[in-house]
């Protein structure tokens, strides 16, 4: 890609970044005065009792709703009139959401259903608006019950009221929501970018290579090349852990960003003995489970075989060009893996596989103009990251306003 082209990609994204760099939405003030009761008083509660096994053979004309949305439609329904229900076992409790009438939700979700007078949108906003992991129980299945959250202070308006106030949290939410889509179009397109420029660096161009390029395997640039010695798992044998040797995981390959910082586990000296510390710019690379994730060790670390290392010769190869070089074949060698319980790679495809490499001095300017790229597109990610992280803090301010009497 043209240096021209990536200059004119940052400026569009960058405008884009000051057209929505704030949302004001246009609410009003309330003098205080209200008054209250609690969640209860606003909403009845039901369970559901239905599992997805009990009905997976049946067929029908009403939907069944799952933590996920839509699940498919059954031959029964549970609510009568439109309804909310909040996700109470597992992950994403606390999470409402609407639902049409006629229709149902399965049992880890339960019914939230207003009384007569209280407006639907107005409850929903309420709840959206409560911290649930105060009342959050469970330690390996989270859960949330009522009983723990229906005592929540509930401002107790005329139904007229309730409904001027969701059309303004519509509204405001409504600019929040599109800001939101555009930061995360735009995170997007920042890492879309990095990617695009490195393949283009990267490529091989109609089956055939780059001028003064060769192919050559993995093995025939390094010094060193194969798979982690350790057979145990630092957590499966505690005589082997608890020590001074850094044991990297494919999760901190997975977690890295071009270079591995941080390790979850580590050796002790009867742990070191059964593995192999590998040297500092020994360049990692997953071949199970999470397949061809890539990342160069900041530290002397062991692996488990489940890792290839490549300590790289720096007469044949430039350590930072490999590993991008393996960041933009990551696509293809995935598709190369295989298994039946877990996709695999073993390391005789990684020996066989060729690479394109330029002469030395040729991988030394990508490297560089690849590093000074993921600079710029690392700060983009991080004002495009920390302006959603904003706009959902407004949401929670707003929401409290909104129900402590100072919005109307």
């Amino acid at each position: 890609m043209k240096k021209e082209k990536v200059m004119l990609n940052y400026k569009l994204k960058m405008e884009n970044e000051k057209q929505f760099s704030t949302v004001n939405p246009q609410l009003s003030i309330k003098k205080k005065g209200w008054e209250y009761g609690t969640l209860e008083d606003a909403v009845n509660k039901a369970s559901s009792n239905i599992s997805l096994n009990k009905v997976k053979d049946d067929e029908g004309e009403y939907p069944l709703f799952s933590a996920k949305g839509l699940n498919k439609h059954i031959s029964f329904f549970q609510q009568e009139k439109e309804y909310l229900a909040i996700i109470k076992d597992g992950a994403g409790i606390g999470r409402v959401s609407q639902h049409p009438a006629k229709s149902s939700v399965v049992a880890t979700m339960q019914y939230l259903i207003p009384k007569e007078g209280f407006d639907i949108g107005f409850v929903q906003y309420f709840l959206n608006g409560i911290d649930f992991q105060k009342h959050r129980q469970g330690s390996t299945i989270p859960h949330v019950y009522f009983k723990d959250y229906k005592s929540e202070p509930f401002p107790l308006l005329p139904l007229k009221t309730q409904q001027q106030i969701v059309a303004l949290l519509d509204k405001a939410f409504t600019a929040i929501d599109q800001a939101k889509a555009n930061a995360q179009q735009n995170l997007i397109n920042a890492k879309q970018l990095f990617e695009s420029v490195l393949n283009d660096e990267l490529s091989v161009v109609n089956g055939q290579l780059k001028k003064s390029w060769k192919e050559k395997t993995l093995e025939q640039i390094a010094n060193t090349f194969g798979r982690g010695k350790s057979k145990h798992r630092p957590r499966n044998d505690k005589k082997l852990y608890g020590g001074d040797y850094p044991f990297i995981q494919t999760g901190d390959i997975r977690n890295s960003e071009h270079f591995i910082t941080k390790y979850t586990q580590t050796y002790n000296e009867i742990g070191l003995a059964q593995s192999k510390l590998w040297p500092k710019g020994t360049i990692c690379i997953t071949i199970a489970a999470n397949i061809a994730e890539t990342g160069v060790l900041s530290f002397d670390a062991c692996f488990p075989d489940s890792v290839i290392g490549i300590v790289v010769n720096p007469e044949f190869a430039n350590i930072d060009f490999v590993e991008y070089l393996l960041q933009s074949f990551k696509v293809n060698l995935q598709s190369l893996s295989k298994g039946s319980a877990q996709d695999n790679l073993n390391l005789g495809t990684f020996k066989n596989k060729l690479f394109p490499f330029p002469p030395l001095k040729e991988q030394q300017k990508i490297v560089k103009k690849l590093n000074a790229l993921q600079t710029q597109t690392k700060k983009l990610e991080n004002i495009y990251s920390q302006k959603i992280a904003d706009l959902e803090e407004l949401k929670k301010s707003i929401l409290q306003k909104a129900f402590s009497g100072e919005l109307t």
